[in-house]
C-alpha cells in the first residue's frame, strides 16, 4: 500500500512519496498531516515562512479556491475549499517551468534548463529580470491563468529569499521545488523569534 494514501478515516497521518516532489512541495502546508490543506493551513503555513498577514490571507483565498475542485475528482463542491494532497499533480497549472512531470515528480534536466538558459549573470543564481525573461519565456498562448500563478509563484519565492544583491540561487530554488525550503525558512523565523526574547 503506498505511503501517500491519506488516512483520516484511521487516524494516520498522510506521508507524501518520497520521489513525488509535488507533493512534498505542497505537504508543508497540510499543517496537521491529515493529507487536507484547509484555506487556514495555507494561512498559517505563510505565514510561517515570513509572509505578512495580507500576503498570507490573499494566498489562502486565491490557492485554495484555485485549487480545491482540481484536487478532489468526483467530489462534490465544498464551501471549505479542501485540497487533497494525494491528488495535488491535477491542479497542475500552464505556463510553468516544465520541473514537475505530470504526476508530480522532479524532472531534472528542466530543472537544469532553467539556469543554463536563463541565469546569464552568475551560472547559479536569478536576477530580477532573469526571472523577467524566464516568466516570459514559459507564457503559453491564451493562459491567463497559468500565467499569473506563475508570476505569483516566483515573485513570492524571489520576495523571500533573495539575497542582498537580489540574486535568486540556485540551490534556493531547488529546495522550493522539494518543500525544505518552507522548513527552513521556518526553523530560520522561529529561532529569530526565540533570539528576540532572549534579547529584547
Amino acid at each position: 500500500m503506498s505511503s501517500s494514501i491519506s488516512s483520516a478515516s484511521t487516524g494516520a497521518k498522510f506521508v507524501p512519496e518520497e520521489d513525488n516532489f509535488l507533493q512534498r512541495h505542497v505537504a508543508f502546508f497540510d499543517r496537521n498531516k491529515d493529507g487536507i490543506v484547509y484555506p487556514s493551513e495555507t494561512y498559517q503555513g505563510f505565514r510561517a515562512i515570513g509572509c505578512g498577514y495580507l500576503l498570507s490571507a490573499f494566498a489562502s483565498v486565491f490557492i485554495n479556491m484555485g485549487l480545491s475542485s482540481k484536487t478532489r475528482p468526483g467530489k462534490g463542491f465544498s464551501w471549505s475549499f479542501p485540497i487533497e494532497v494525494k491528488n495535488i499533480h491535477l491542479a497542475k497549472h500552464g505556463s510553468d517551468s516544465g520541473v514537475y512531470d505530470k504526476d508530480g515528480r522532479f524532472v531534472a534536466s528542466k530543472f537544469e534548463e532553467i539556469f543554463a538558459k536563463h541565469a546569464k549573470t552568475h551560472h547559479d543564481a536569478l536576477t530580477n529580470d532573469e526571472l523577467k525573461q524566464l516568466l516570459n519565456s514559459r507564457k503559453e498562448p491564451n493562459d491567463r491563468k497559468g500565467a499569473i500563478a506563475a508570476y505569483s509563484e516566483w515573485k513570492v519565492l524571489h520576495y523571500l529569499c533573495k539575497d542582498k544583491n537580489g540574486l535568486l540561487h540556485k540551490d534556493t530554488v531547488r529546495a522550493v521545488y522539494d518543500g525544505s525550503l518552507f522548513e527552513k525558512l521556518e526553523k530560520e523565523k522561529l529561532e529569530k523569534k526565540r533570539a528576540s526574547k532572549k534579547h529584547p
